[in-house]
């Protein structure tokens, strides 16, 4: 009998609610060695050293509010889910509705789901759901719904990742990228000191916090590092982790507008809101793909493929 993973997918979401408390632990344990144990009391020692505090807690602290105000809005924006009896739209230009309207009257149609090719506009329709699925939608089984544009479910972030706050994610791990390598790099001295018999101050319990608080940084910048690059690279060609994979059966990929229109479809066009968890209103309103029901494809294919 084939082992059904998916029957654990109720113990993923609590597992979720844990690692909420986990990444807040991990904050605080970082909070505590570089302001309460090692730069807060540095600011009182004057010169070079009370400089240095004071640049380190700055950066610190300025990239501590980006990053829990990033990973809390990735935690409460729903990804986007497909509205109720939502149906393709008509084709105008041809007069007649999308052939997955009529499909769904067709029973055979459906249940081999013929529809299904990501590299089709046409609508598919996902059997778990009952309903249809707009272009780039796929059913999460963790959520137990379907996810406009999913990218993949975070259980560090106890939520789907899709198209209404896929920025706020990336945002999340550029700014635990800069906070960790600040960390790991204002620590440095402290770990070289403990193996080199150096002069350093404070208790045993400080000094194993100190200790397990630069490795976990250090480790959390590198794999951070590399998976925020893998994200820029999908951004860059307007895909996602999922698309990724799929897209290894087909030679073309119609959403693909370069690299500057495929940055905008997820941040916007508003320079001043880009390096924050949020859009701005004339986004909003002006960009489809922030909506996550309609995405523009490729100009020269726009007459090929219905929209």
């Amino acid at each position: 009998m084939a082992w059904n993973v998916f029957k654990f997918c109720s113990a993923l979401r609590a597992l979720g609610s844990i690692m909420i408390f986990f990444v807040l632990g991990i904050i605080s344990l970082t909070y505590y060695v570089v302001v309460l144990t090692n730069y807060g009391p540095a600011l009182f020692l004057g010169g070079v050293h009370s400089l240095v505090a004071i640049l380190v807690l700055l950066l610190f602290h300025a990239l501590l509010v980006m990053l829990l105000w990033s990973y809390f809005a990735v935690v409460i924006t729903d990804p986007g889910g497909v509205p109720p009896d939502w149906k393709p739209v008509m084709d105008e230009e041809r007069g007649e509705a999308d052939s997955l309207v009529e499909a769904q009257y067709d029973a055979s149609a459906l249940a081999s789901n013929q529809l299904s090719d990501i590299n089709n506009q046409t609508v598919r329709f996902c059997r778990k759901c009952n309903q249809f699925k707009p272009p780039r939608c796929h059913h999460c089984s963790v959520c137990g719904r379907c996810i406009l544009k999913m990218d993949h479910h975070c259980l560090w972030v106890v939520n789907c990742v899709g198209a209404l706050n896929y920025k706020y994610f990336l945002l999340f791990l550029f700014y635990t990228f800069l906070e960790t390598t600040i960390v790991s790099l204002s620590l440095l001295p402290y770990f070289i000191a403990f193996f080199t018999d150096g002069e350093i101050g404070g208790t045993a319990g400080t000094l194993a916090a100190t200790f397990i608080t630069f490795i976990l940084n250090f480790a959390f910048s590198l794999s951070v590092l590399g998976f925020f690059i893998m994200h820029l690279s999908l951004v860059a060609g307007n895909t996602t982790t999922i698309e990724a994979y799929e897209k290894r059966r087909t030679s073309k990929w119609h959403y693909d507008l370069g690299r500057r229109n495929n940055f905008e479809q997820v941040f916007g066009t508003d320079k001043r809101y880009w390096f924050i968890p949020a859009y701005s209103e004339e986004d909003s309103r002006q960009i489809p793909a922030l909506r996550g029901l309609e995405y523009p494809i490729k100009p020269e294919l726009s007459s090929l493929q219905p929209v």
